[in-house]
């Protein structure tokens, strides 16, 4: 059975919608949902006594599947952390939040767990983090489930092709 690739925005495209976006709880929960790859009830949820700042970790307790997991903090998301959370806002309120940020920044229709797959696609592809890793700081239990986030762009193939072309 194919899967299809998930819906994803890039940094610089995370950034636009953060620059845009007035409400400070938003931002946070927005580069909670991307950079964190954090999905929509984790950042509700989040309170301060589940993040160590001393270790840079972030406690997510009893996520999908009644999991907890242990992921680094992201530097972009630190101080925010320190100063906005618990983000008061429940999840549906979030969920419209950036939907709407993302079709006035982006023009296009995006939903929040958007954010979670751009986050693992960037972790992947951009930071250059390997399959297990990213597998762990999302909790996936299978590494199929993480698969779908090693999407080649065609691009990336011509540079290798010729990056590798010209080395000879």
């Amino acid at each position: 059975m194919s899967r299809k690739l998930p819906e994803t925005i890039n940094e610089k495209e995370i950034i636009e919608i953060l620059k845009a976006t007035k409400k400070k709880h938003h931002q946070i929960a927005f580069a909670l949902g991307f950079y964190q790859a954090m999905r929509v009830s984790e950042v509700v949820n989040l309170k301060q006594e589940d993040v160590d700042y001393g270790q840079k970790i972030i406690r997510i307790k009893q996520a999908k599947g009644n999991k907890d997991r242990n992921i680094p903090i992201a530097p972009e998301v630190i101080n925010g952390l320190r100063k906005h959370i618990p983000i008061k806002i429940k999840v549906r309120a979030l969920q419209t939040a950036f939907k709407k940020k993302a079709q006035e920044v982006l023009k296009r229709n995006l939903h929040f767990h958007t954010l979670r797959h751009s986050g693992a696609s960037h972790y992947l592809n951009v930071r250059k983090w390997n399959l297990r890793q990213v597998q762990v700081f999302l909790g996936h239990s299978k590494l199929d489930t993480t698969q779908i986030y090693t999407h080649v762009k065609p691009q990336d193939l011509i540079n290798k092709m010729w990056e590798e072309s010209n080395e000879n």
